[in-house]
């Protein structure tokens, strides 16, 4: 089909819940993708950070086809599944020791997280070790999914509107105060829920003794430290997981976005003595952590591993804040540029939207959060010569806006 054909099927039939270019992806390859019309995209927010290691890696289509030769799906009642074994080891191997439980989406992996952690407060009470808890304390700006949970959850009203009332539960405090969350917290408070970098929230990047001091916090309150890691995970920020930039281990994790290689998975993973109350019967999930998923998650951590992807990681980041600097000398409307790695945020005094609209027009896919901050969350495996191309298209729309 052409473009405009293709836009009237949706027009017809798709629900227009989503704002959309009149672009029509059909094939990607590394950090390019290319339209039904021919035309080339420098893509430097792949997937919306699903493509983290790029579009359509050798390795992960690899494995997704040999796969798809033998089992597609098959459920997790009564059957064992060799892939998601595997791919759980890899990520206890690489983050700290804990057990996993697999879904299909960041909102349902911060869903799974909340229940146990609800769940683990529920026994402790019942043990007589502790109170009755159940709030969960979160952050302003914070994102963690569309569900009406982690919709209340996220501390954003415009994600709220519409949708009340909301469950109850959730309290809102700013990111980046510690000392703020020792102050709300209270005898019902069974755990503290944020993102290591807040992503959809501008790229905040927390000072470096605000995870510790939380961690502090809810060891010293019997509190469980929920850490959604759905964006920085998987080596976005150039380590493993984010909250390895700080030296601290969650109680909970929560994985989704970059974890299949671009196939849809969400996971948690619990430390044992947490994991172990998400008995059978409590939680469940159809497709989650089906054979053809894992089988991509499989090949992306070994991907980054073999690829040395994480110190290009660094690198990628390294080489977009230089010449973001070296733009904000050039252009009086830029702020800020902070992040980690491949995430990555400039910060304008003026909105955004029509700026990452030039840069589609000039071939080059960024995004805008938060109205006014440029957001870069490129394939890890991005070259030098790649980020230089899209610094350029970048640098030529912003200093002629």
């Amino acid at each position: 089909m052409t473009t405009q054909e293709t836009i009237d099927v949706f027009e017809r039939y798709v629900i227009a819940n989503y704002t959309r270019q009149r672009i029509v992806a059909v094939r990607g390859e590394g950090s390019y993708l290319w339209d039904a019309e021919g035309k080339r995209y420098l893509d430097l927010f792949p997937g919306w950070g699903v493509d983290g290691i790029g579009h359509c890696h050798p390795r992960v289509v690899e494995a997704v086809r040999e796969q798809a030769s033998k089992l597609l799906h098959v459920a997790n009642v009564p059957f064992y599944i060799e892939q998601q074994g595997r791919l759980a080891q890899l990520i206890v191997e690489h983050s700290f020791e804990g057990q996993c439980f697999f879904c299909n989406s960041g909102a349902e992996a911060n869903e799974a997280a909340i229940k146990l952690a609800r769940r683990y407060a529920a026994a402790q009470a019942a043990e007589g070790v502790s109170p009755v808890r159940f709030k969960v304390i979160t952050a302003y700006n914070s994102f963690h999914g569309r569900t009406l949970t982690t919709v209340a959850a996220t501390a954003q009203p415009k994600y709220h509107a519409g949708f009340y009332p909301l469950p109850p539960g959730f309290v809102h405090v700013p990111f980046n105060d510690a000392d703020v969350v020792a102050k709300v917290a209270d005898g019902e408070t069974c755990a503290v829920l944020v993102e290591p970098i807040q992503g959809e929230g501008g790229v905040n990047v927390p000072d470096d003794d605000y995870l510790p001091k939380l961690r502090q916090i809810c060891d010293e309150r019997g509190i469980l430290l929920i850490l959604d890691e759905v964006q920085t995970g998987v080596g976005r920020t150039g380590k493993w997981f984010g909250h390895q930039q700080w030296g601290v281990e969650p109680d909970i994790m929560t994985l989704a976005k970059a974890l299949g290689g671009g196939m849809a998975i969400g996971a948690i993973e619990a430390k044992p003595h947490v994991a172990k109350h998400l008995v059978p019967g409590s939680h469940a999930s159809t497709f989650g952590g089906n054979p053809m998923a894992c089988a991509g998650g499989i090949a992306t951590f070994e991907a980054i591993e073999e690829e040395g992807l994480l110190a290009n990681a660094q690198r990628i980041g390294e080489q977009i804040k230089a010449r973001a600097a070296a733009m904000a000398r050039k252009v009086g409307f830029i702020r800020e540029v902070r992040g980690m790695g491949c995430m990555i945020g400039i910060e304008l005094g003026r909105p955004g939207a029509d700026i990452v609209n030039a840069c589609t027009q000039q071939g080059l896919l960024i995004n805008c959060t938060h109205d006014t901050v440029l957001r870069m969350l490129p394939s890890m495996a991005c070259t030098v010569a790649e980020i230089d191309e899209g610094m350029d298209i970048l640098e030529g729309v912003l200093t002629a806006v």
